[in-house]
């Protein structure tokens, strides 16, 4: 984003310099053109009649209720604050909740009791207290209807809270205001944890605490462009406040259409007007909707035919009885429509990330069960590859690495509160630079702006968007997602798109959607399953593989539990899960081709990494860079794009993708990228090309596994693999006592990692540790800039745009 807000401002210097306009661009986005000097009819700032969630420790105890039986009061001397692990002492004294620490992981905890029908988003939480000691403040929200807070202790250690500051320690009473990483909504903010500090021996004290909601917030601020939220669904958003009317100078292109959504987060009905005016003429209204459903998105597609061509001006405006009320407009757009016979690169676009997705359960790379038949016709169609790596074991920084065709070492992105620096040119940012119509279905918060993957989208479905909807352990998006975007498509079905579609089905907890659960899987041993999760919770040591039944062969065993019927019926419900996935991707294809999209459209099918069963002692992911974790399915599919039915031996890596897909579409691909385009494998002579004539450029592959921010095993292990030739090679640079240094398999005949050869082959493993050596250090070397280092020289203008969009904190 930092590289593009620079294009665009060279880009508008030069089109002055020149005196001549600019040839009308395909795609128009208001949001681009905003100018807050053409804002008109602005009401005098209106106070929000929300009522403040807040706690504060120098007010005297909320009256009882009137009557003649009245109850006790509905605070405790601690106004509702419980001292969790880590904290003594916990008083109300002098105005302010005392407390002292006794570990690093002190815990405070509340249950909201009231405003838990609040939709609105999580602006900011606001904390007035001191600590004598410590260097971190963390707060937490959960949904659930109880907390376990020992529970909560133990996850903590390696799972971080990721609402933080920084915090001045001492006896003055500080501030702190901290914006949320990531979505949270009211209604799912049904506990608040505090970490007052992070050391043990400090004292704190807490004078008040307040969670300042979007409504509050955007009721204090100017009118303007931002991200914002309704239902968890988000978009590059226009916001205004009745009864506003903001102008804009465009050039309409050919075959014209505009694109917009309409919302509010206020109760109070909102009348949305779009005008035009050309020549000095009257406005011609072109569409008029009142919303009257808050916390809805309703999209709208206005023809604008009738101005093709010519230079006009658009107004939109809003009106309500209500002075100040708050309207949304989501991405407006005006864009051309594209001509189909006019044939060239794939119109639309999709990127489908399968997750957790192991490459030897699909019945198209020889599995015996027919788990994908879509995607084994899919491939039959399209171009399958054998040999595809990813760069990563876990969700987070794999998706980075494909949206961004770079290496985790070169994008950080390593860690939970990690965020892809503003730096960083993603694949979505290219398509939108091009016009393209750009969306996201993110099934989890680390496909979303919580890593900040949300750089290039208009529009971002967060996983939460999907509570209630998503199988009946909340892990199957497919479905739900398929019937979201096949609306989308509709809507976008002539201009040109992108879209990043993330399925979560194999995902634990495996259990699969109706009919799925039992197409493999006895019915009757779904309880005792189900039992035995919960009851392995006593034997699990780690507390994260805990909560999520995720047991070694020996915590088995400890519990009780018959390792291998427990890993069949694990097995059984996963590839159940497959299964309905797969049908959801048949069904999407339908639509393309209703659409008459199927020879326009060019789809990526891949995995962003496999799952554990027990090859290496484990189950879950994320933890190694064995076989069953980086080897993934990719499949290509788009009739006239990619060739049919061609199978690809050459080995490549997931960072290949996004140029693939880009010089697919005649768009540049990024100069930082690190993979490169697959295409060349698609010519006569394939891998055999040379560098020379623009063909396939043969290099080593290289994974990693980077520490996740402690210091237990297997999570503070750092481990890297190298594939050249025959030969895989793994460096573990950070591991425990009894693991070796280095390890050596087979590339082809070990897809597991079975049989370690180094002791056998010590040249082999002294040459592959020499290449990747000097891949870290090529890696390294091209490491994004932070967004400090990015946004130096940029005006205080500039930096808010920035900001205003979530690209950087």
């Amino acid at each position: 984003m930092v590289n593009r807000l620079k294009v665009l401002l060279i880009a508008a210097a030069t089109a002055a310099a020149c005196g001549r306009p600019a040839p009308p661009p395909a795609t128009v986005r208001l949001i681009d053109h905003f100018d807050a000097k053409r804002v008109e009819g602005s009401p005098a700032q209106v106070a929000t009649t929300m009522r403040r969630t807040e706690w504060r420790f120098d007010a005297p105890p909320p009256p009882p209720p009137p009557g003649p039986n009245p109850s006790p009061a509905p605070f405790p001397a601690t106004r509702g604050w419980e001292a969790g692990p880590g904290v003594s002492g916990l008083a109300l004294r002098d105005g302010r909740l005392v407390g002292q620490t006794t570990s690093e992981y002190p815990i405070l905890h509340v249950e909201r009791t009231t405003g838990l029908d609040n939709a609105d988003q999580l602006q900011a939480v606001e904390v007035r207290m001191r600590a004598s000691k410590g260097t971190n403040l963390y707060v937490v929200t959960r949904a659930t209807p109880t907390v376990d807070l020992e529970v909560e202790l133990a996850q903590l250690q390696s799972l971080p809270w990721v609402i933080t500051t920084p915090i001045v320690a001492g006896d003055e009473v500080q501030t702190y205001t901290i914006t949320p990483p990531a979505p949270v909504s009211g209604s799912r903010i049904r506990h608040v944890l505090v970490r007052p500090t992070d050391v043990a021996g400090a004292s704190f004290a807490i004078e008040s605490l307040r969670l300042v909601f979007r409504r509050e917030h955007l009721a204090s601020v100017p009118s303007g462009v931002s991200w914002q939220g309704l239902r968890d669904i988000f978009r590059e958003t226009l916001v205004m406040r009745s009864p506003e009317t903001v102008r804009f100078d465009v050039a309409v292109p050919a075959r014209p259409v505009l694109h917009v959504v309409l919302g509010t987060p206020e109760d109070e009905p909102v009348t949305f007007r779009v005008a035009v005016r050309q020549d000095g003429k009257d406005d011609v209204p072109v569409l008029t909707r009142t919303v009257t459903t808050p916390y809805r998105w309703e999209p709208r597609v206005v023809d604008l035919a009738a101005f093709a061509g010519r230079s006009v001006t658009l107004s939109l405006s809003t009106a309500s009885p209500k002075p100040g009320t708050i309207a949304f407009w989501g991405a407006p757009a005006v864009r051309q429509r594209t001509d189909p016979k006019t044939g060239g690169p794939p119109q639309t676009v999709i990127l489908v990330q399968l997750d957790t997705l192991r490459k030897d359960h699909l019945d198209v790379y020889g599995y015996e069960r027919q788990t994908a038949p879509t995607l084994k016709r899919l491939a039959e169609e399209g171009v399958l590859f054998q040999h595809a790596i990813t760069q990563t074991g876990w969700t987070k920084a794999a998706t980075t690495s494909i949206m961004t065709s770079l290496y985790p070492t070169t994008h950080g992105v390593h860690q939970i509160p990690d965020r892809l620096p503003a730096s960083g040119t993603t694949i979505a940012e290219v398509f939108r630079d091009a016009g393209y119509a750009t969306a996201s279905f993110s099934s989890v918060a680390f496909t979303g702006q919580f890593t900040n993957l949300h750089q290039g989208f208009e529009e971002v479905h967060e996983s939460e968007s999907t509570a209630g909807r998503a199988g009946p352990r909340g892990a199957k998006t497919a479905r739900e997602y398929v019937d979201r975007l096949v609306d989308w498509l509709e809507d976008h079905r002539d201009v040109p798109s992108f879209v990043y579609l993330h399925f979560f089905d194999p995902h634990s907890p495996y259990e699969p959607n109706r009919p799925y659960d039992t197409m493999w899987a006895d019915p009757k041993g779904r309880d005792e399953y189900v039992r035995q999760l919960e009851h392995l919770k006593k034997f699990i040591k780690d507390a994260f593989m805990a909560s999520r039944g995720m047991a070694t062969r020996e915590e088995l065993l400890a519990g009780g539990v018959d390792p291998d019927a427990f890993l069949r019926f694990s097995k059984d419900w996963y590839d159940g899960s497959i299964r309905g996935m797969d049908t959801e991707i048949g069904r999407l294809v339908e639509r393309l081709e209703d659409l008459g999209l199927r020879d326009r459209s060019l789809l990526a099918f891949y995995a962003d990494h496999g799952e554990e069963f027990h090859e290496h002692g484990n189950m879950w992911h994320g933890r190694t860079v064995y076989g069953e974790m980086m080897r993934v399915p990719l499949i290509l599919w788009g009739p006239g794009h990619v060739p049919k039915g061609l199978t690809v031996e050459e080995p490549v890596q997931l960072i290949d993708v996004t140029p693939t897909l880009l010089e697919a579409s005649g768009l540049p691909v990024p100069k930082e990228a690190q993979g490169q385009s697959l295409r060349p494998l698609f010519s006569p002579g394939g891998a055999q090309g040379v560098a020379a004539n623009g063909g396939w450029k043969r290099r080593p592959l290289v994974s990693e596994k980077q520490p996740f921010g402690t210091t237990e095993f297997p999570s503070a292990a750092q481990s890297y693999a190298i594939v050249e030739g025959n030969w895989k090679l793994i460096h573990n640079v950070v591991r425990p006592p009894e693991k070796p240094e280095f390890e050596l398999y087979d590339f082809y005949k070990d897809e597991h990692d079975q049989k370690d050869l180094a002791a056998q082959n010590p040249e082999v493993v002294a040459r592959l540790g020499k290449l990747l050596e000097g891949w870290k250090r090529m890696a390294t070397q091209a490491q994004l800039e932070s967004d400090t280092e990015a946004t130096q020289g940029m005006t205080a203008e500039q930096l808010e745009r920035l900001r205003s969009l979530g690209y950087v904190k």
